[in-house]
């Protein structure tokens, strides 16, 4: 009998942990979409928790017109830069590699990584805009881009297939004092044919 109990105290403070654990945003993850010539495309995301803010509206997924300059228009003749949304998750972000960045050396740090992680200077610089104001005040900011923990709980399904996927999401924190942590390396595929391209972040709580 104690160890029935003992077993149900075991049970009963996993759940509670798990109850009390954050939900954190993944703030404004955009999506562009370029094709060698004008193309009907759909998206679909397949998101591992609860869409909060969506730009054209989701509803059953986005449908547009894309051109080759990135402009987008529905089917009620508006136009759009990049197809916008935002969730709440309890994603357990990756850390095991990154950068600790002091918060004056953050815009330096994301031109140069956003570089090589393959944004053109137009979407690193919406993507600096967004994030810097959050981050530049703060003593130094734990940074990591991820790669499968984002990709697989944020599936995207574009039709026709883009030849080139390419998705940029930083995860970070703010810190108080620098932090030790092996450096992660960032690469790029070389952005050929049909280019679709999405950025987004996460504080992570």
């Amino acid at each position: 009998m104690k160890r029935f109990f003992a077993a149900l105290l075991t049970l009963a403070c996993m759940l509670s942990l798990s109850a009390c654990r954050e939900e954190q945003a993944a703030a404004k993850p955009v999506i562009y979409l370029y094709p060698e010539e004008e193309t009907a495309v759909t998206v679909k995301l397949d998101y591992a928790g609860a869409l909060t803010c969506t730009y054209p509206a989701y509803g059953d997924g986005w449908a547009v017109t894309a051109c080759p300059d990135g402009t987008l228009t529905d089917d009620a003749g508006q136009t759009y830069n990049y197809l916008y949304w935002e969730g709440a998750d309890t994603i357990d972000y990756d850390f095991s590699q990154g950068f600790c960045v002091a918060g004056t050396n953050t815009a330096a740090f994301l031109e140069d990584a956003l570089a090589q992680l393959g944004l053109t200077r137009r979407e690193a610089n919406e993507f600096i805009v967004y994030w810097l104001p959050q981050m530049q005040e703060n003593p130094y900011n734990l940074i990591a881009f991820q790669s499968d923990r984002y990709t697989q709980a944020a599936k995207l399904t574009i039709d026709p297939p883009p030849d080139t996927l390419l998705r940029v999401f930083m995860a970070w924190k703010p810190l108080d004092k620098f932090m030790e942590i092996p450096a992660q390396s960032l690469t790029a595929p070389e952005r050929t044919g049909f280019t679709a391209v999405e950025w987004g972040g996460c504080r992570v709580r």
